[in-house]
């Protein structure tokens, strides 16, 4: 196993993505050139990692905009500001509500609150089936949840409906390793053009999450076996 190992330290995990069962609600409008293009500078600037530049931009631009709304909510969340959560929400019945129920769930992921995250996503991807985004952060909640035939669904989904999309593999990876499926996972990693860097970072996280199973497993055991007590006290 330990050459297997070695093998993998090409490997690694990577992001989130969601899932969906219907249409969008409807089609946004597009805005004009100027617009369009101040949008498409805040997008770089956020995705060059200048997100209070990004912000600064946005925020010359009309609120009444779903899109301007929504980059605003994305470049909050990532500096961990509150205010993400309401823009989202104020998505939710526009055109952009998929878009809406995935930043929420993204949220939810982030407090490690998986129940509320799942919903959102779930919701998320039945709106809009096809992003690859949205379904891959679901597969991560399911993963997180070790709900794993849901979480494979939703990986190999992810990277069959974009074929370059290397969170997907690395979620996909983390998942195989934490089933001991070494071969899988290195096969993978080697198709997907994984960097050693990501292999161990996959690693890491599913010796993560065997570890949490393992805590989970004891705790039920110590709950029962506390039940079994109280009842055999109670006979007495």
């Amino acid at each position: 196993m330990k050459a297997v190992i070695a093998i993998t330290a090409t490997l690694m995990l990577a992001g989130c993505a969601t899932n969906g069962l219907s249409s969008r609600p409807a089609i946004c409008a597009k805005p004009d050139s100027e617009k369009e293009l101040a949008l498409s500078l805040a997008d770089n600037m956020a995705n060059e990692g200048r997100l209070y530049a990004s912000l600064a931009n946005l925020e010359g631009l009309p609120d009444n905009m779903v899109q301007v709304r929504l980059r605003k909510a994305r470049v909050l969340r990532l500096m961990g500001r509150n205010e993400a959560g309401p823009l989202y929400q104020s998505l939710l019945g526009t055109c952009l509500a998929a878009d809406g129920e995935h930043g929420l769930g993204q949220l939810a992921a982030a407090k490690n609150d998986y129940a509320t995250a799942t919903t959102h996503l779930e919701r998320a991807v039945k709106m809009a089936p096809t992003d690859e985004k949205m379904r891959n952060d679901l597969g991560v909640v399911y993963l997180n949840q070790r709900r794993i035939p849901e979480a494979r669904f939703e990986f190999m989904t992810a990277m069959e409906l974009k074929q370059s999309n290397s969170l997907a593999a690395l979620n996909m990876v983390t998942l195989l390793i934490y089933q001991d499926n070494w071969k899988a996972a290195a096969e993978l990693a080697t198709r997907a053009s994984l960097s050693p860097q990501q292999i161990t970072e996959a690693q890491t996280r599913a010796d993560k999450l065997k570890a949490s199973a393992k805590k989970a497993v004891a705790s039920e055991g110590n709950r029962r076996t506390e039940v079994a007590d109280a009842s055999s006290s109670a006979t007495k």
